[in-house]
C-alpha cells in the first residue's frame, strides 16, 4: 500500500520485497505471517528460502484460487472474473465487506472505515488486477517440501476462503498445525482477534529452534547446444574449444544479469538453479537471443521443484524432470514445465501449451509449455 501501482506484483516480486525488507534491517532470519494471499507468498517463500524462515504461519490463506478435478474449493475461472468485474464496478464503497467481515458488516463507521481503506490502497483497475492474478495463483506442487514449523489458521465460517483450503494447506505441508477458530469472518482484525493472537504467540514462544533445512524449492535450467557434434566435426577441436568459450561467456553473462546460479558445466551445457521462475524464464530467453547473435542454437528446459542440498551440490528428482524437460525442448526453444508456468501468472510471460508427456519412473503426466514471446 506504500506505492500506487497499475499493475499487479507476482509472488516471485513480493518474494523480493520480503528478502529487501529482511536485509534493510539485518535480519537473516524470520518468522513469517500472511493473510489470504499473502500467506500463499509466504509459503512459497518458506519453500525457496527455508534457511531465511524460522517459521510460517498463515491465516484464512490457500494454495489455489479457482476450482479443479482435484480440488474441489472456490470457483469456476469464469465465475471468478465476473465476481471481479463487479468489485471494480462497485470500487469506492464498501467492496466485499459482507464476505470478509460479516460480523461488523452493518456498523456504519466500519463501512466506511473499509470504503476508504481500499481507496486509499488501490485503484479499481489496479485492484482488478491483482484480483485477476491471485484466481491464477496455483502453489499446490510446494507444499510437501516445506521444512519449517507450520501454523494454519482458519476461520471456521470463512466466506471468502473455504475451511477446505486452509485443511488442504495443513494436509499437505509436513507436520504443519491446523487451528480452526469460530468466527465468520476473513479478516482476524475484529472478532476473535485476541483468539489468533493467543494461538501465533503459542506457536512462535512455544517451538524450539527449527534445524537447518537440507532441502530448497529452486527453478532448474538445463542448456545444450543443438547439432555440437556436427559443429565439433565441422570445426575440429581448437575451433569447438574457441566456440565453447564464447558460448560459456554469453551464458554465465546472462546468468549474472538474472541472479542464477551456475551448478554445473559438462560439455556444452549448463545446469543453473534459480530463486524464481519468472528470471529462470527471462534469463533462459536471453541466452538464447544472445547465442543466437553469435550462430549458436541451443535449446532450454526449465523446471521448478524440491532439491535437496549436499555438500553445496544439488540432488534429487528434479534435476531429472529439467534435463528430461530440456532433451524435448525445439531448437532455438525454451521449454517449462507446469510448475514453472503457474507461479509467473500475471508476470507477462507467454505460453504454448506443447502437450503432456510421461517420464519412465513418475506416476504421472507432466504438462509443458513452450515460452513464446
Amino acid at each position: 500500500m506504500s506505492d500506487r501501482a497499475t499493475e499487479a506484483a507476482t509472488l516471485e516480486e513480493r518474494m523480493d520485497d520480503v528478502r529487501a525488507v529482511l536485509d534493510a534491517a539485518g535480519s537473516s532470519q524470520a518468522a513469517l505471517l500472511g493473510y489470504s494471499e499473502g500467506g500463499t507468498m509466504c509459503t512459497l517463500f518458506a519453500a525457496t528460502y527455508p534457511n531465511r524462515t524460522a517459521a510460517l504461519i498463515t491465516i484464512g490463506s490457500y494454495a489455489r484460487r479457482l476450482q479443479a478435478p482435484d480440488y474441489p474449493y472456490f470457483s469456476s475461472r469464469e465465475e471468478a472474473l465476473k465476481a471481479v468485474e463487479a468489485a471494480a464496478a462497485h470500487w469506492g464503497g464498501p467492496v466485499w465487506i459482507d464476505i470478509r467481515m460479516p460480523s461488523i458488516a452493518d456498523d456504519p463507521i466500519i463501512r466506511q472505515w473499509w470504503a476508504k481503506f481500499l481507496r486509499m490502497s488501490a485503484s479499481a483497475s489496479a485492484a482488478a488486477a491483482l484480483q485477476r492474478l491471485n484466481i491464477e495463483i496455483d502453489v499446490r506442487h510446494v507444499l510437501p517440501s516445506i521444512r519449517v514449523p507450520t501454523l494454519i489458521l482458519h476461520a471456521t465460517k470463512d466466506r471468502a476462503v473455504p475451511l477446505g483450503a486452509g485443511r488442504y494447506m495443513a494436509d499437505h505441508i509436513p507436520n504443519a498445525k491446523f487451528v480452526e477458530v469460530d468466527t465468520v469472518d476473513h479478516l482476524p482484525f475484529y472478532d476473535k482477534s485476541d483468539e489468533f493472537i493467543h494461538h501465533i504467540q503459542t506457536f512462535l514462544t512455544g517451538s524450539s529452534t527449527p534445524t537447518t533445512s537440507e532441502g530448497r524449492v529452486a527453478t532448474l535450467m538445463f542448456t545444450d547446444i543443438v547439432g555440437s557434434t556436427e559443429m565439433a566435426l565441422k570445426k575440429g577441436n581448437l575451433g569447438f574449444a574457441d566456440l565453447l568459450e564464447v558460448h560459456h561467456a554469453a551464458v554465465r553473462g546472462e546468468l549474472s544479469r538474472y541472479r542464477g546460479e551456475e551448478i554445473n558445466t559438462a560439455g556444452d551445457g549448463f545446469l543453473a538453479s534459480f530463486d524464481g521462475p519468472a528470471r529462470a524464464i527471462q534469463c533462459a530467453m536471453a541466452i538464447v537471443q544472445s547465442l543466437g547473435a553469435l550462430g549458436i542454437s541451443c535449446r532450454i528446459g526449465l523446471h521448478t521443484g524440491e532439491c535437496e542440498v549436499r555438500h553445496g551440490q544439488l540432488h534429487g528428482v528434479a534435476l531429472h524432470i529439467a534435463a528430461w524437460v530440456a532433451a524435448l525442448a525445439p531448437p532455438k526453444g525454451v521449454l517449462v514445465s507446469q510448475t514453472v508456468k503457474d507461479p509467473v501468472a500475471g508476470s507477462g510471460l507467454g505460453f504454448v501449451y506443447a502437450g503432456s508427456q510421461t517420464l519412465k519412473g513418475l506416476p504421472d503426466e507432466w504438462r509443458l509449455y513452450e515460452v513464446v514471446k
